[in-house]
């Protein structure tokens, strides 16, 4: 899934409004005596701050190498799932392609993907990258794609309504059993006011079932990708804990089957206390949907033992010369892979233009690189930092877990189950995580 909603449907990830189109096969990679490359997910015009960033930094990246000629292109969104595969298979994709992390064994699977591996020693920042997120690219010791970006699911809640519920907005709940018991107390505000909400439909409950099952300490697969793992004592803890709070606690409303839309437009009208989502929440809350700043805040996943991470990045189609292969790689350098610099990293440039600069993620480097960064980002910060810092301290020490395999099929399996405790008082959750289990066996049969 994509942190700021469904994964293949709604608002582009990070604070940037991304997109892109749908054309643009690889040539023989020369133009005018030039190496050209064609690059996707460039941001919409409507999107007027992150476009004009994007081109100004192809501009500069062509100015240094005027050797290199970059054609982006935008549409929306920037991978749009009715058309990735048919693009792929008829080698119509971009030179440099954008891909969510758990595209990459996929591309690779069918044969469509460049082997980076003779070229990634080109690329400067590769080594300051996350090894984790490195590793999502690598398949058979091979080096398919870059990370560009990475997120983590955390809980995000509103400390105003926190201090009006005689609750300490300094310490958020870290257990799920503070999570009720804080919902309660936020419900019992009255006017309207939810204490917690979640997801149950368009896969999406699916994908938040799966974040809380991890944090429980469960798995939705087993570590070969060959059968479910969710007919068991954590699975059955999400289902419980969130058919309690629905039925016992009436905490979290009456209106249920919520996407994501429904829950940050709660948040930003101040009568939602909590929903998990990654920090990139924190921004569209404040510009789309009515919020403050200072009163969001994001704590770490409830529960301790582990969170979901999600992210993005670059592959290179199968067809890409080794001249562009080299030049998309530099590209990639240039825009968003040098700490304090380019599209993701231009701080100076982002608070200059009322950008939000501050929020913890996302978080790529490691080592020199990622305190340079860190410090540069705090530097130019123009949101409230200190809200976010029980997120920053609490994921150090939690298990990070991509999603699974077949993730949105999965997905539409578990929102039943999801869906039915929310709406149904009298749901056997025993019974569910059972058909669920071996609806999740076929699809992991079938390949």
């Amino acid at each position: 899934m994509r942190s700021t909603g469904f994964r293949r449907t709604l608002i582009a990830l990070s604070t940037f409004s991304l997109a892109l189109t749908a054309c643009g096969g690889s040539d023989d990679g020369s133009a005018g005596g030039k190496t050209r490359i064609t690059v996707n997910c460039m941001p919409p015009k409507s999107a007027k701050v992150d476009r004009r960033f994007f081109e100004e930094d192809i501009a500069s990246f062509e100015r240094q190498n005027p050797d290199i000629d970059v054609v982006a292109h935008d549409a929306f969104p920037c991978q749009d799932p009715k058309t990735f595969d048919a693009k792929l298979a008829g080698g119509q994709m971009e030179n440099v392609f954008y891909t969510y992390f758990t595209d990459a064994g996929h591309v690779v699977d069918i044969n469509q993907a460049a082997d980076l591996t003779p070229y990634v020693k080109e690329l400067k920042s590769y080594s300051t990258l996350s090894k984790q997120l490195r590793d999502i690219y690598t398949v058979d010791g091979k080096i398919y794609g870059i990370p560009r970006t990475g997120y983590s699911m955390g809980l995000i809640y509103n400390r105003e309504l926190f201090e009006k519920a005689g609750l300490d907005p300094d310490k958020p709940p870290m257990t799920w059993e503070e999570v009720r018991a804080d919902a309660k107390r936020i419900a019992e505000l009255g006017g309207g006011t939810v204490g917690y909400a979640d997801y149950s439909a368009q896969n999406q409950g699916g994908w938040h079932f799966t974040a809380e099952l991890y944090s429980q300490g469960g798995d939705v697969v087993s570590a070969d990708g060959e059968k479910a793992t969710i007919d068991t004592p954590e699975a059955r803890a999400v289902l419980r804990n969130l058919h309690d709070m629905r039925w016992v606690d009436d905490s979290m409303g009456s209106k249920q089957l919520l996407v994501i839309n429904d829950a940050q437009q709660l948040m930003g009208s101040g009568k939602l206390g909590m929903y998990l989502a990654a920090p990139d929440n924190i921004p569209i809350l404040v510009k789309e949907k009515g919020g403050n700043y200072k009163d969001l805040a994001i704590a770490p996943m409830p529960g301790g033992k582990g969170t979901l991470i999600g992210g993005d990045g670059y592959m290179f189609q199968k067809k890409d010369t080794p001249a562009q292969i080299r030049a998309g790689l530099k590209w990639l350098d240039h825009m968003f892979l040098t700490p304090g610099k380019g599209f993701l990293g231009d701080y100076v440039r982002a608070k200059k233009r009322n950008a939000p600069v501050g929020l913890p993620e996302p978080r790529l480097f490691t080592g020199a690189a990622d305190a340079k960064d860190q410090q540069l980002k705090k530097a130019n910060a123009n949101v409230p930092v200190g809200n976010y810092q029980t997120f920053l301290d609490g994921n150090q020490k939690l298990r990070m877990k991509i999603e699974p395999p077949h993730a949105q099929q999965i997905y539409s399996v578990l929102d039943g189950a999801v869906s039915a405790v929310l709406t149904k008082k009298d749901a056997d959750i025993d019974q569910l995580l059972k058909e669920a289990s071996d609806k999740i066996d076929n699809i992991l049969a079938r390949g």
